[in-house]
């Protein structure tokens, strides 16, 4: 049988020259085992095996050999079908953790995208330079600061309608949070925190972006302008009264942690629910209800110091008359409240409430309650209905027509005394 001929590569070229002066005594044996890093007896065992086996022995004893633990071709073959039928689109990480919880194959991420690269599954990335930011350091408790963002995206991709997914994340575990809506607004934002808030309790504060629904840009009404305060958003408002901290981010990459959070979803959520067949947004919501369970168990961490910084909502907080739309209206002289076109009138009209000012909260349920001095007062909607027009009354109120009149200067007008040139005209 032909003996196989080993290639050596170029370090190994490197190091059998070395060995080879010192074995032609060019070079001291501790000189050599400096310039090649190891110690002098290593030295002398390569010289041994140099000169009983030639210089193919500078190469480990393991090269061209089967490995003990190398998975079998037919394994392998396998593995690759699976894949490319079920997670064609899966990173090696998240792929190999489904072979496992779905179809009871153990195999490692670095093997799995070796299989991957070779059916051209799975493409070697070249990492991108990003430009730097300013590193901010994690807090330290739990609750200290929960970051609050909603991401746009095709979470059912062609199975369903498009969602926006209002995620929280805390600042020192990465413990998160969340819920899908149709649309991100006034509504999302307050019944997603209402939702955290049931759940956690109230964090300390709320690191969020400049969305209108969080910032507004216009100016102060006279109303806040008597009080000193600037103007503020229905949910500005809301976290004020639950004495919450609200702090906006100028970049995205300030809040870089719930940005994050929505790259891996985007990637594992996505896939996860592709292999539940969630087709609407109630399903997806169901079964977040589950999933952020083992997510959390796996990918939160310690925080720095013990210790949870919620707050248990106080029994007197009606959550209700917090998360809700508020205006300030004055009822007019004849016992009616006007809100967004709507008209209400007094059922217990009183002479003291005649042109007082009044709080309208408009509830996400279409309830419309209206409080004075910490007491609501009885009211219905009363609708405008315009008195109909006979065709008679229709036509003299339609506005006539203008007609022109037209004026001719008699012949003896001061203007037709002179002619073009300047001179007078004889008539």
């Amino acid at each position: 049988m032909a003996k196989e001929v080993i290639t050596l590569s170029r370090k190994e070229i490197d190091r059998l020259r070395v060995i080879h002066q010192v074995m032609d005594r060019q070079l001291l044996q501790v000189d050599g085992a400096r310039l090649l890093g190891l110690t002098d007896r290593q030295v002398r065992n390569i010289i041994q095996k140099v000169r009983q086996k030639g210089d193919e022995a500078i190469a480990h004893g393991n090269r061209g050999r089967v490995a003990a633990n190398k998975m079998p071709e037919e394994q392998e073959e396998r593995i690759g079908k699976i894949v490319e039928e079920h997670y064609w689109d899966f990173g090696p990480t998240l792929a190999s953790e489904k072979l496992w919880e779905r179809d009871e194959i153990r195999v490692g991420r670095e093997k799995l995208r070796q299989i991957m690269i070779e059916r051209g599954i799975w493409k070697v990335r070249k990492r991108r330079d990003r430009p730097l930011h300013p590193w901010r350091e994690r807090k330290v408790y739990l609750g200290e600061m929960v970051q609050m963002d909603g991401s746009h995206h095709e979470w059912l991709e062609d199975r369903g309608p498009k969602m926006v997914f209002m995620g929280y994340i805390d600042d020192a575990t990465n413990r998160t949070f969340g819920h899908f809506y149709d649309h991100e607004g006034v509504y999302p934002a307050m019944d997603s925190i209402e939702r955290y808030i049931s759940r956690y309790g109230l964090p300390q504060s709320i690191y969020l972006d400049k969305h209108s629904a969080y910032k507004t840009t216009r100016q102060p009404n006279l109303d806040e302008e008597l009080r000193g305060r600037a103007a503020a958003t229905q949910f500005e408002r809301a976290l004020e009264e639950l004495g919450l901290e609200m702090i906006h981010a100028d970049s995205p990459q300030a809040k870089g942690r719930v940005e994050r959070l929505f790259g891996t979803l985007q990637d594992r959520l996505i896939k996860d629910m592709r292999l539940a067949k969630i087709k609407n947004i109630q399903e997806a919501n169901a079964f977040l209800e589950d999933y952020f369970y083992g997510y959390n168990e796996r990918f939160s961490r310690v925080p720095k110091r013990e210790g949870d910084l919620h707050r248990p909502l106080p029994e007197d907080i009606n959550l209700r008359e917090i998360f809700c739309l508020k205006g300030t209206r004055t009822i007019n002289n004849g016992y009616i409240i006007k809100w967004k076109n709507r008209l209400f009138i007094l059922d217990n009209p009183s002479l003291a409430l005649r042109r007082r000012k009044v709080e309208v909260r408009e509830h996400f349920d279409g309830e419309i309650t209206v409080k004075f001095n910490r007491r609501y007062l009885d009211i219905h909607e009363v609708f405008e209905v315009k008195p109909k027009t006979t065709e008679d009354e229709r036509k003299v109120v339609q506005k006539q027509p203008h007609k022109r009149y037209k004026y001719t200067p008699p012949l003896d007008h001061p203007w037709k005394k002179y002619n073009y040139k300047g001179k007078l005209n004889q008539w």
